[in-house]
């Protein structure tokens, strides 16, 4: 979050905008998404703001309308492989010259699958429809000729001014223009856009802010805005307000987007900016402004609908699978049609001509191969039903069945938060039955993020233990004596602090002490709130701040309050104004943030905290050894698994200090690669810092984390933690939860700052894990030699015990790059458990695809935050875990629950119940289809390959559809080989899904061959014993009609019996066993 001043910001702007316009075009990528090129509007003018064809306020997410809903959901379904085939072959049926069934054979079971897609898209879109006329139609103050109207969403136009007032939801993007808050402040909650629930803080430019809530300024406002066109970066805003012949630059810190909420705000007024969804435009009424469409671009304006575009659809390996096996299918009846085609030339020509007499040819046969042509058509339609036309719904019957009962597992339900476990989809529920590898975060992952201050260092002097009389550490429990706050009638009632050294330094007024708590408490971006005299609630963008915030209110240093200028800190009981000149962003680059501040006593300070990797490199020279103290410090620490920050801070000259504001005002200004320009401003005035010390949070593990941990473990799951925490933290969590134990053979540690050092660290602890490897043939050297052009899939190496990884994100940059990557991968594959610490999101998404695109397995991916939102998204499975980190990481999951410890359950319980019971109903359906319709390939040898049918074409109709669903679709949402107890006491269980055992392209063949077996006893024992057979009464019993009746009945009885014995899988004994 950024204050930024008038200094900086408001300063008057006079340019060539056309000239700056170019700029500003050439950096705006994302808007070409849109085809609007930039932005011009004028404040209460919706006739000239009309001549640029913006839409509306009005959101459109449903896709169909009365008129358009059958065609184009026809449309829709036969782009659809299956369908499409099925459509083609009712086309053929129609063909009188080669049907050889009923048309209503095949339009019946098309028009129930078409129906039941049909009829849930329909659901589904009224749905929509429902959501978009609550949206439309709620309402929100507008300013119409002087005064405050009432009108719904839909109806607001880009250039209106509204006005919102407290725990509203913000009806479009607006430019804020003033509020009822000092300095025209305004506090928003940002939660449906980012997930993080706390508060944040935007001002108005002082020009606008001045107008308040005067009506009659507000209506005389005619400023001009041009600002960047539609794009989905929440962290930027690039524009001008032109008002009275002067320009105000414009940023993102004056934007409010739609779908915030005002928050402890009475009122506040914005000027609209970007509504509703873009629609094409005809012309430009200013040929200076570039607002030109491209016809080929559609999109979203606010910010809001541009950040909800859907993730890449998952697909499970079995429907990768099931595809290739439909094609192997449709192969095989194409094979059988041409074998019929030959049998029925060969018998024309052999045995056909004697039947010409009474049976002629019809005038379109002019040959026998003119006949065989046409017979294999004829053919090709009887033995359609090798191709299944209800597999693909029947499949999604099934996956929905099975994600409500992970919806509705009450066992999965976290009555703390009231939050049920959720299927946010339902395509992938029997690949949780198959995953190999588990990427997890950390911080509120593993943890349960809820930071408390637990320990410091100030001055090399180490706080945080408790001692006895004797000077012997004591273990810290509930029965330990804590520190007593009373004295500061402003402390919060649940911190707790045991170390009673660090409550005296304070009060002793140590000068060093006082230091490092005045920086704790000045250098953050957390609002405070205070309802009630006296009881402060602080809302922090990190669980880390909040808890350092506490802590220097606990110690006396009490942040009470801010605006865009000061912050007004109560120390020992003193009220101090501290000026704020300038705050220097935190971001995953800089891993540090800053601010500087002018002391009530006219001093210019500089407090700096972040991570200690980076805060080494910005001390002056004079603090080594103080520095070295300090890192013993923060490797204790994170020996004890906390989270560390080293604090620093500077005293500024007040000349060095005014040129260092004029050349931040010239990067903030600037429109070309303003985010470097500022970095290197940045960089220019935190240096030379002087150390105050460190600090270490407790962010303790959750319920049932090393059980899982085990659990997953013992099914040969592996799991590899991505965290951004320190490697020491990071280390000792791993051995805190069981990714790592006592036992292991050996660990390795690689922490290369090169390519070459990365390799050697990589292929030693190869080497030794598995000394042999190096005589036998690498699979690296022989995946580099033959150069795939599709990656395939590199083979496990065993190593020779259990080895555990460490690697930081510095080194890992390294590792990511070309070959070395492969070294990586099988160094890393060859380990119990890998960590990999101080990661980047993109890196940790990088991890993910590498294993992916070589190993070829399931890799589930779990975290809270939306630096996690990355991994979710690469992985096969993305699992969210609402925690304190907001909801973003959940809302781009494909499952979501509140606790670690759940994952065991949805794998071993849903996951593998999910995978056997999709695997039991492919290999019943595939065996009962191939039953069927073979019949007609035996009969054929015996009608003249007539094209003639065994079965009555009623019973061939609804043979898929009523006869042989229920059983399957039974044994599909409702079998359990063993209960969920067993599941979890044996999670060896699990292992067969791993490897793809219970259904593969062999277990496929082994389906095809038990249904030729089936098809041959169906058709040849009913057709020796009715052969040449008679009643009682002397008449043949060999009629084609008891012949048919007599094979359907058998068929259904057979196929029906065979859903436990056939399909009913035996227990294998797992790997490694």
């Amino acid at each position: 979050m950024k204050y930024i001043k008038p200094l900086i910001s408001e300063i008057p702007w006079n340019y060539n905008w056309n000239y700056s316009a170019m700029s500003l075009l050439d950096r705006q990528s994302e808007g070409r998404q849109s085809g609007e090129q930039e932005r011009y509007l004028q404040a209460n003018n919706r006739e000239f703001n009309s001549l640029f064809g913006y839409p509306n306020n009005s959101i459109k997410t449903s896709k169909y309308n009365a008129l358009n809903f059958l065609p184009m959901n026809l449309f829709e379904q036969f782009q659809r492989l299956a369908n499409a085939y099925f459509l083609i072959l009712l086309f053929l049926q129609l063909i009188p010259q080669i049907s050889s069934l009923a048309w209503y054979t095949t339009v019946i079971p098309l028009m129930v699958v078409l129906s039941i897609t049909a009829v849930k898209d329909g659901i589904d879109d009224m749905k929509r429809h429902k959501n978009d006329n609550q949206v439309n139609n709620r309402s929100v103050l507008v300013l119409m000729n002087g005064r405050i109207v009432t009108d719904k969403w839909m109806n607001i136009q880009v250039g209106d001014i509204i006005k919102l007032e407290n725990n509203q939801l913000v009806t479009a993007d607006i430019l804020l223009l003033s509020s009822s808050e000092p300095y025209s402040l305004t506090y928003i909650e940002t939660a449906e856009l980012d997930g993080e629930t706390n508060l944040k803080v935007k001002q108005a430019i002082s020009v606008t802010s001045d107008m308040e809530d005067n009506l009659k300024l507000l209506s005389a406002f005619d400023g001009e805005v041009r600002c960047e066109s539609p794009n989905n970066r929440l962290d930027r805003f690039t524009g001008t307000l032109t008002y009275k012949g002067k320009n105000y630059i414009l940023n993102h810190d004056r934007l409010i987007f739609r779908g915030c909420v005002i928050r402890n705000t009475d009122w506040c007024y914005g000027l609209v900016v970007f509504t509703g969804k873009w629609r094409k435009l005809h012309c430009s009424p200013m040929p200076s402004v570039t607002v030109g469409i491209d016809d080929n671009n559609h999109g979203p304006d606010t910010k809001l609908m541009q950040n909800g575009g859907k993730s890449a659809f998952k697909r499970t390996h079995i429907d990768h699978l099931m595809n290739v096996l439909v094609l192997w299918i449709f192969l095989f009846l194409c094979g059988m049609c041409f074998i019929l085609a030959i049998g029925h030339y060969i018998w024309e020509n052999k045995k056909g001509y004697y039947f010409r007499d009474f049976l002629p040819w019809k005038e379109y046969v002019s040959s026998s191969v003119v006949s065989s042509v046409l017979i294999f058509w004829s053919y090709f339609i009887i033995l359609n039903t090798m191709v299944p036309i209800s597999l693909y719904v029947s499949v999604e019957i099934i996956r929905l069945g099975n994600s409500f009962y992970i919806n509705w597992d009450r066992k999965m339900f976290y009555e703390l938060k009231n939050t049920p476990a959720q299927a946010r989809t339902t395509t992938l529920n029997e690949e949780l039955g198959q995953v190999k590898y588990v990427f997890s975060d950390k911080t509120g992952t593993l943890t349960r993020n809820i930071m408390t201050f637990s320990k410091c260092s100030i001055n090399g002097k180490f706080y945080g233990d408790v001692y006895d009389k004797n000077r012997q550490k004591v273990e810290i429990s509930e029965k330990t004596e804590k520190v007593d706050f009373s004295y500061n009638r402003l402390a919060d009632p649940k911190f707790s602090f045991y170390d009673k050294t660090l409550v005296e330094a304070v009060k002793k007024g140590d000068r060093w002490v006082h230091l490092f708590f005045v920086s704790l408490s000045l250098c953050h971006t957390v609002i405070p709130e205070e309802k009630v005299e006296g009881e402060l609630v602080y809302q922090a963008q990190s669980p880390d701040e909040g808890a350092l915030v506490t802590a220097a209110r606990n110690f006396g240093f009490v942040f009470r309050s801010r605006t865009s200028e000061t912050i007004m800190i109560v120390e020992m009981g003193e009220t101090r104004i501290y000026k704020l000149l300038a705050i220097l962003d935190f971001n995953n680059v800089r891993k540090r943030m800053s601010v500087i501040v002018r002391t009530p006593e006219n001093r210019v300070m500089l407090f700096c905290k972040g991570a200690d990797t980076i805060l080494c490199q910005l001390l002056h020279p004079s603090c080594r050894s103080l520095r070295d103290v300090t890192m013993e410090h923060l490797d204790d620490f994170a020996s004890d698994g906390l989270r560390t920050l080293m604090v620093a801070y500077r005293e500024l000259d007040n000349a060095f200090f005014q040129d260092w504001s004029r050349k931040h005002s010239e990067a903030f200004l600037s429109l070309e690669d303003r985010e470097n320009k500022i970095s290197i401003v940045y960089e220019e005035i935190e240096k030379d810092l002087m150390l105050l010390g460190a600090t270490a949070i407790e962010d303790k593990l959750q319920d049932g984390v090393p059980e899982t941990i085990i659990t997953l473990s013992q099914a040969k799951i592996k799991i590899w933690v991505l965290t951004g925490d320190k490697q020491e933290t990071a280390v000792n969590i791993a051995y805190a939860c069981n990714i790592f134990d006592d036992e292991m053979d050996g660990m390795f540690i690689v922490e290369g700052e090169d390519n070459e050092t990365v390799w050697q660290e990589l292929r030693s602890a190869r080497e030794k894990m598995k000394p042999q490897s190096l005589l036998e043939s690498d699979p690296i050297d022989d995946y580099l030699t033959a150069k795939p052009r599709i990656p395939f899939k590199i083979p496990e190496e065993v190593p020779s015990g259990n080895y555990g990884l460490v690697i930081n994100g510095y080194s890992l940059a390294h590792a990511l790059e070309g070959n070395l990557e492969l070294e990586l991968l099988q160094t890393a594959c060859m380990c119990k458990g890998v960590i990999c610490c101080r990661m980047t999101p993109l890196q940790k998404a990088q991890v993910v695809e590498l294993v992916k695109r070589y190993k070829k397995v399931v890799t589930l991916a779990i975290g809270d935050g939306a630096n996690d939102v990355s991994m979710i998204k690469a992985a096969h499975i993305g699992v969210g875990i609402s925690g304190q980190e907001g909801m973003q990481a959940m809302l781009n999951s494909d499952f979501a629950f509140s606790q670690f410890c759940y994952l065991q359950r949805l794998l071993f319980v849903h996951g593998r119940w999910s995978y056997n019971r999709m695997c039991k109903f492919l290999s019943y359906f595939f065996y009962k289809n191939f039953a069927f319709t073979l019949v007609h390939f035996w009969y054929a040898f015996y009608s003249g390959f007539s094209a003639q049918t065994v079965y009555d074409t009623w019973f061939i109709t609804f043979y898929n559809l009523v006869y042989t669903s229920l059983p399957v679709l039974g044994l599909s949402l409702f079998d359990q080989d063993v209960n969920e107890t067993w599941s979890l006491r044996f999670p060896e269980l699990y292992e067969p899904g791993q490897h793809n055992l219970y259904f593969n392209k062999k277990e496929f063949v082994k389906c095809l061959v038990h249904g030729i077996f089936s098809s041959l006893v169906l058709f040849f024992i009913p057709m020796g014993t009715i052969h040449n057979s008679v009643r009682t009464d002397g008449k043949e019993i060999s009629d084609y009609q008891s012949f048919s009746t007599i094979v359907q009945t058998s068929l259904l009885c057979v196929v029906t019996m065979q859903v436990w014995p056939v399909v009913g899988l035996p227990w294998r004994q797992p790997t490694g066993q």
